[in-house]
């Protein structure tokens, strides 16, 4: 029998549990016999066959004939196996695919072990106690605490609910929600209809509730369909799809180019066809950057280690891209903008006004009126109707619930109250009723928005009697309301009715209550905020505050931190704006204040259709679809729910305005170094096809005496493979160490469409290649009359060029070479294994000679002359398309 027809006895029984729960050691042994709570699908990528993956390729399958046929020129009539040549070609193979693996693995685990960060937590019942463990930790038998917002983190049974209701759209399909119960199903009942089951990754929409884990991991309804799936495929970053269209066209262009240098072999040098094949499948694999997408991943996933240290944690790789084009921040304010700590400051019951000494979760702190102290006795029926109308928790280590009610807990419990959690009924808050009700011993308690609860009350309690609310009565309270959250503090109306039925309609309920009184509590700027909103705006990042607070309360505290107060507006404001309306306001106003998860999607909806890139904070169940659609969502960390968190891109783990700013600075200094790792590859890559293209053109046009023989090339295929592996991959990863150029805060976002190869960076691909081959060549042709001094020479230009072009690109960024240490290692790594080429036995392999100073004197000339000349180039093309740095 399954267990959702059976009774809560027999569940009990046949989890080896109780209402108590499990002990930490029976916890301990079942995790043991059952395993972590998680789904093991296959999202991640075994070791081999991230290996494997480095060999997939059409342009690796052609190096490997290359090397197969290198061999099979034996089988040609006159000459023998070149087994040194086929030799190295498959040592580079290997040692580019293994220098793949090493990034892609890296970059593999830097991915799954953010997501083991981001593993969310649950309130499970152990030893008697409740107590915060690590989801992956819930065994069967658990007893479980539900919470709106919360995702559900195993299967279970229904033990209690309170309005509970749960989104299992993404296990059902169902869109609507489903109202959960204690009780029992017939055994044949649909999944979408066991309504006293809840689902592990399904999450809770409103209410709260507790129930008995029946199944974890693998074992859940989830798991099960998990079983079923296929891999899904990795997602593409946008960097990655530029890159790979980019290889395409350069391919096609080096194919062009190749045909003609095979022609111009064939027809002017008499080369041999297999000379001619091996070279032009090592110039296509030589000029075509195919690590480049692995070199990008790596550093998105290295840049993602950069963001989790300043408490930034991505949850996408693409969001790095998205972190430097952002140019609107749509933020909360509660927690983000201010400490996230509330602390009741100031009550407002029978006419009077009182403060609150204590701050933070401390209980302790007097009550006083006019200064002088108060015995608590006579605010309790305010305080109690704060506590008992509460979904806040006393934990042994603290507290649990929203800052808010966790405020309201500890003001009542500084008067004596404690929590009680008997309740006969609750009407859970929503962003739409604005309003908490719930019924104790035949009382209702109701808090809320001062505005919103007024309107539920008939009476108010005054000098110890309920008197009529009158409209001159309700005035004075929405004047005190009005004063308090000029103060920044943030007020909460109370009231409360004696009921004898608890399950009376909603609206009776909720209607006729007399008025208590008011609980303001300040929740304070945090400090550095106010610098950070100012390096935002001068970065061209436009702010804005979107909070549920009264707009008193929100200009207050926006005021401090540095937004105009000026034009601010309400959420009953925006719903007045046809679409086209709100476009013309939102760029205007700095201050919303009383809106709606709606209103965040309007105002982000908004912003976009004017081409705004926009960041946008959320931390409740509602902020999901605002999160979904912006362009980098950004969860609360501390105080999001789960949901939130989910719907994100990145997760503050320290709910901090002062993190966006710094991911913000990150994820520009990311880009650049991505681009400027794109530059390098392909301008270098230019360079080497050029060398070869405009070497062997003038040999055979000009030298054909000296290129008679079949293996006389400028450069031979080896020869740019080694450079291809020595002198870019290690300084490539190297530059992904770069720091932050200055003022990097101090300059425009990027457009959205702003690709990594803009004008400028094509432009300078285009002169690099020319440039270096039409200096360097003729140190080639100056010494032809020695042609291995010659081909060794033009190798070792070959080399250093590449190598140096790392720093004539960083110089575009204001950079020097010693503000990188890891670039300064990979360099001198790089150039040690060229210096070993010619002068130890490997030079027999490359068939390579020593070069002596005179050969080092013109080699050094001729970079130094490159270099000069393009320096000058580029300093023309920062005239024409602007500066990196200004």
């Amino acid at each position: 029998m399954p267990q959702h027809s059976k009774s809560l006895e027999e569940v009990y029984s046949d989890l080896g549990t109780s209402e108590e729960g499990l002990s930490s050691e029976e916890a301990e042994k079942s995790l043991e016999e059952n395993g972590e709570n998680r789904i093991e699908s296959d999202d991640t990528t075994s070791a081999w066959r991230i290996l494997l993956s480095q060999f997939q390729d059409n342009l690796i399958y052609l190096l490997f004939a290359a090397g197969i046929l290198s061999l099979g020129i034996g089988l040609v009539p006159g000459h023998s196996p070149e087994y040194r040549e086929a030799g190295v070609i498959l040592l580079i193979l290997l040692a580019n695919g293994f220098f793949g693996f090493i990034q892609d693995y890296r970059a593999e685990k830097s991915i799954q072990a953010l997501k083991k960060m981001s593993t969310p937590g649950a309130t499970v019942k152990r030893d008697g106690k409740k107590v915060e463990i690590d989801s992956t930790e819930i065994v069967p038998g658990d007893i479980i605490y539900l919470e709106q917002g919360d995702a559900v983190p195993a299967d279970a049974r229904i033990i209690e609910a309170e309005s509970l209701s749960t989104d299992e759209s993404a296990l059902t399909g169902e869109s609507q929600e489903v109202s959960k119960q204690a009780g029992t199903v017939s055994d044949d009942s649909a999944l979408a209809d066991r309504d006293n089951m809840v689902f592990m990754n399904t999450h809770v929409v409103k209410g709260r509730g507790k129930a008995v884990v029946t199944a974890t991991g693998m074992d859940t309804e989830v798991g099960d369909i998990a079983e079923e799936l296929e891999d899904a495929e990795t997602e593409r970053t946008p960097f990655q799809q530029e890159v790979d269209a980019m290889g395409k066209k350069i391919g096609m262009l080096v194919i062009g180019i190749i045909s003609l240098v095979a022609v111009i072999q064939a027809v002017l040098t008499g080369a041999d066809v297999i000379t001619i094949l091996l070279l032009a499948i090592g110039l296509s694999v030589a000029a075509i950057p195919e690590s480049l997408p692995a070199i990008v991943t790596l550093t998105l996933a290295l840049g993602s280690r950069k963001l989790l240290k300043k408490d930034a944690l991505v949850r996408r790789l693409p969001v790095v891209e998205a972190l430097g084009s952002v140019n609107y921040i749509v933020t909360d304010k509660t927690g983000t903008l201010t400490e996230g700590t509330m602390t009741v400051e100031n009550l407002y019951y029978q006419g009077e006004e009182f403060d609150v000494g204590g701050t933070g979760t401390a209980i302790n702190g007097d009550f006083r009126r006019n200064g002088h102290e108060t015995d608590s006795e006579y605010l309790e029926p305010l305080l109690e109707c704060g506590v008992y109308c509460n979904n806040a928790e006393k934990l042994e280590d603290g507290f649990r619930g929203e800052p808010t009610e966790v405020a309201l807990l500890v003001a009542g419990m500084k008067a004596g109250i404690e929590e009680n959690d008997e309740r006969q009924r609750s009407v859970p808050f929503s962003s739409e009723r604005k309003r908490m009700t719930i019924v104790k011993d035949n009382t209702a308690y109701m808090k809320g928005a001062p505005e919103t609860v007024l309107e539920r009350c008939d009476r108010i309690l005054l000098d110890g009697e309920k008197k009529e609310l009158t409209e001159e009565r309700k005035q004075e309270v929405l004047d005190r309301n009005h004063q308090m959250a000029r103060d920044a503090l943030r007020v909460l109306g109370f009231a409360q009715k004696q009921v004898e039925d608890p399950e009376m309609d909603e609206d009776e309920l909720e209607s006729e209550l007399v008025f208590l009184g008011l609980q303001g509590m300040m929740d304070p700027a945090r400090g550095e905020v106010k610098e950070a909103v100012e390096d935002c705006r001068t970065a061209g990042i436009g702010v804005v505050m979107a909070t549920g607070d009264n707009i008193e309360t929100a200009k207050a505290i926006g005021k401090e931190l540095g937004f105009n107060p000026k034009g601010a507006m309400r959420g009953p404001e925006i719903e007045e704006l046809s679409d086209e309306e709100l476009q013309k306001k939102v760029t205007e106003v700095e201050i919303f204040a009383r809106v709606s998860p709606q209103h965040k999607v309007r105002i982000l909806q908004a912003l976009q259709d004017q081409g705004y890139n926009v960041a946008m904070t959320g931390d409740g169940v509602n902020d999901a679809p605002a999160l979904k659609n912006s362009d980098v969502g950004v969860a609360m960390g501390q105080r999001g729910t789960d949901v939130a968190k989910k719907s994100s891109d990145m997760v503050l783990q320290d709910d901090n305005f002062v993190t966006i700013r710094d991911a913000i600075a990150e994820g520009r200094a990311i880009f650049d170094n991505i681009r400027k790792v794109t530059n390098q590859l392909l301008s270098t890559n230019s360079g080497e096809v050029m060398f070869v293209f405009i070497g062997t053109l003038i040999g055979g046009l000009f030298f054909p005496e000296y290129f008679s023989e079949g293996d006389s090339v400028v450069l031979t295929a080896l020869m740019i493979l080694w450079v291809n592996f020595a002198s870019d991959g290690p300084p490539a990863i190297a530059l992904g160490k770069d720091p932050k150029v200055e003022g990097i805060m101090e300059r425009d976002p990027r457009g959205r469409d702003e690709p990594i190869l803009d004008k400028k960076i094509l432009s300078m691909i285009a002169v690099t290649g020319p440039l270096a081959a039409i200096i360097m060549l003729p140190v080639f042709f100056l010494n032809i009359d020695n042609f291995a001094y010659a081909q060794t020479m033009l190798f070792m230009a070959l080399a250093f060029f590449e190598i140096m072009m790392f720093q004539v690109i960083r110089r575009d960024y204001g950079l020097r070479l010693k503000q990188n240490v890891y670039l300064i290692a990979a360099i001198l790594f790089a150039s040690m294994t060229h210096l070993a080429i010619l002068y130890t036995p490997l030079s027999d392999l490359f068939k390579t000679v020593p070069l002596q100073p005179h050969h080092w004197a013109q080699v050094a000339i001729a970079l130094g002359v490159f270099t000069v000349l393009e320096y000058g180039f580029r300093r023309l093309l920062s005239r024409k398309f602007g500066n990196r740095v200004e």
